[in-house]
């Protein structure tokens, strides 16, 4: 790789897991948030880069990319809702990822609920938590 821009290319569009996941070790947050938005990129990677920190702004963006992803199994969901909650606690603001949380079935609504809990939590987000979980209990 000789720029920064020559590791986005194949973060994007690549299919190769092994390449994926060393690809995930980049110093560059664009290209971590390229893999978490690439199809392709397999569970492990993704939990790899659930543990990323850059900016909260970036790191909110990497963390709804995470919960929203296809491939993301349990294990993923299960991670960045943690680091969700910790963010939380921290007075970060990762709303779009709680809500994007609340829509994944791979995790019990119980689980996304204490996530209101919290005191970054605003009544917003706790409002709009509990739309989504609603909804997605209804038939």
């Amino acid at each position: 790789m000789h720029t920064p821009a020559d590791w986005l290319e194949p973060a994007r569009a690549g299919t190769d897991g092994a390449a994926l996941h060393r690809l995930a070790r980049s110093p560059y947050v664009f290209v971590r948030q390229a893999l978490a938005a690439n199809p392709a990129t397999e569970p492990g990677t993704l939990l790899e880069l659930a543990g990323t920190r850059d900016s909260p702004w970036n790191d909110n963006r990497l963390l709804l990319l995470l919960a929203e992803h296809p491939r993301a199994d349990r294990a993923v969901l299960r991670a960045v809702l943690d680091v969700v909650a910790a963010r939380l606690g921290e007075g970060e603001r990762p709303y779009a990822a709680v809500l994007a949380l609340a829509d994944r079935a791979e995790l019990a609504a119980a689980e996304v609920r204490e996530l209101a809990s919290l005191p970054g939590a605003s009544a917003r987000l706790r409002s709009g938590l509990e739309r989504r979980l609603a909804f997605r209990a209804s038939p």
